[in-house]
This record gives structure tokens, C-alpha cells and sequence, in this order.
């Protein structure tokens, strides 16, 4: 299915993986693609309804039209978000629409990614460095591809850590209905996923929970997730390697792929790749 920039709300709300945007997905326009007015709108609405959704440094969040041109240190994308609080966003766009939602899902996560590339591109502002280094491509990879993987049970996470993907999917196929769950986080694994194909892989960082996350409904498993995440990524000693992340073969998850429904289907390698860590 080719989307463009056709609006086709039911098809995100149908498929399983939108799963964390569905709410706001139901509360946006029916027959249009999203304006900048009407996420603001949507934006304005969380604020009244919670607490106001804030960057890092304190900054109430808004969505404002990108800037064109060649742009000073401040003007560019992540200084500004973290100095002024403002996300540029283009219209019409279905890569920045999905940042903007996930940034009203899970906002403390996304304000620390913000605050952690603004410090390293500080630093190469200083330094005069032109590489990304590892702090920024750990960010970047989070930001982009990110799965927050919700786990109440440690042979789960061993077994997705260790690319034990037939065991996990299919032997542990119950346990991980009950006691796993898979978030998308990043915007750019959210555009391929409204075109998923054999293949498409995210970036999975593991979240420890008790049995009892899975009894609490959407909008409190979120907040707990945001929170934990946000605290996880604040802490210098993280977010140092790419290596934090564990792949995750999205259409591998029980229930996000017909397919899945039969054994065969775990045993394409090219797809399902063992490991290599030790």
C-alpha cells in the first residue's frame, strides 16, 4: 500500500503496531491530513487534560513550520527544540506526523534524547568535531528505530538479547502475549511499518515491569514506560554504545503479521539472523 500523503486514519488504527498512537490517531481530523494548527490543538488538549509537556530544559513543547536557508547552531533542529521548546515539523509529511505523535506519547523520552544530542553537539560545537560519535548515533538509533520492549519475565529478555527468536516467538509464544509487550518508539520504524515488509527490523530497548503493567490500561502503561525510559536514557552511563539496542524482527511479534500464525515462518534465516553477542 502506497500512502503518500493520503490521510487513512482507519488503516492506522486497524494495524496492531500503531498501537501507542491509536488514541490520538482517533482524535485527529477524519478526512484530512493533520495541519501544524490542529497537532498543536491536539497538543493544547494534553496539556489541559495533564500535566504541559515540557523539553528539558523547561520549555513548553510546540510544533512549528521547519525553517529553510543554512541555520546558526541554535536554529538547527535539536538546539532549538531544546532551547526553545519548539519542534519544526512539516506540513504534509508523514515522517514528521509521527514524530510529532510520538513526542505527545512519550515525552520525557523524547525530551532526554533531545537534551543528550543538544550536550554532544555542544561539545562538537566547541571542539570543532564533525563526527557523530556514539552518543548521537545511540540517540539517533532510539529516535528513528526505537522499540520499548516491556518484559516481566528475565528468560524473556535472555532470550530476545540472545536472537532466540523461534524459542521467544514461538516455543514462549503464550508467555510472550502475557508477559511482554512490544511499544513503538521511533518515527522513522513507525513510516516503514505503513508499509511493512519481511525484513523490517527495530531497535529494541528492554524495560523491566511486574506482571500487574500488563492489567493497567494504555495511557498509565505509556507513562510508566515514558518515565522509565527517560530515567534510563538521562543517566550518563547509558546511551554510550549502539550495542544498548537489541534487534527486533517486528513481524515476528505474535498477532503484527499474518504469517506469524505458523511455525515455518520463523525458520526464514535472512529474517530471523542468530546472534552474535556473547
Amino acid at each position: 500500500m502506497n500512502l503518500g500523503v493520503n490521510w487513512q486514519p482507519n488503516f492506522l488504527l486497524e494495524n496492531p503496531i500503531f498501537a501507542p498512537l491509536h488514541a490520538l490517531i482517533a482524535a485527529l481530523p477524519r478526512d484530512k491530513f493533520p495541519t501544524l494548527r490542529e497537532l498543536n490543538a491536539l497538543l493544547n488538549q494534553h496539556t489541559e487534560a495533564r500535566e504541559a509537556l515540557c523539553v528539558a530544559a523547561g520549555h513548553a513543547l510546540r510544533f512549528v513550520p521547519q525553517q529553510a536557508g543554512k541555520l546558526s547552531f541554535e536554529a538547527q533542529y535539536e538546539p532549538r527544540c531544546y532551547l526553545t521548546g519548539e519542534v519544526q515539523t512539516r506540513e504534509n509529511n508523514w515522517h514528521d506526523l509521527l514524530n510529532a505523535l510520538v513526542w505527545l506519547t512519550f515525552p520525557r523520552a523524547k525530551a532526554a534524547i533531545n537534551a543528550r544530542h543538544f550536550a554532544a553537539l555542544q561539545v562538537g560545537e566547541v571542539d570543532g568535531k564533525s563526527q557523530r560519535g556514539a552518543v548521537r548515533d545511540s540517540n539517533t538509533l532510539l529516535d528513528e528505530s526505537g522499540v520499548i520492549v516491556a518484559c516481566a519475565h528475565p528468560k524473556l529478555a535472555a532470550l530476545l538479547r540472545d536472537f532466540q527468536w523461534h524459542e521467544l516467538f514461538w516455543q514462549q509464544r503464550a508467555a510472550v502475549q502475557n508477559e511482554m509487550g512490544f511499544y513503538l518508539f521511533g518515527h522513522g520504524l513507525y513510516e516503514k511499518a505503513m508499509q511493512p515488509y519481511v525484513g523490517i527490523t527495530g531497535q529494541g530497548i528492554i524495560i523491566d515491569v511486574a506482571r500487574e503493567f500488563f492489567s493497567w490500561d494504555a495511557a498509565r502503561q505509556h507513562a510508566h514506560l515514558d518515565e522509565q525510559l527517560a530515567l534510563y536514557w538521562t543517566n550518563p552511563a547509558h546511551c554510550l554504545s549502539t550495542r544498548e539496542l537489541c534487534p527486533v524482527p517486528l513481524l515476528g511479534v505474535p498477532s503484527w503479521w499474518v504469517d506469524n500464525g505458523i511455525e515455518s515462518f520463523y525458520a526464514n534465516t535472512a529474517y530471523f539472523r542468530s546472534g552474535r553477542r556473547a
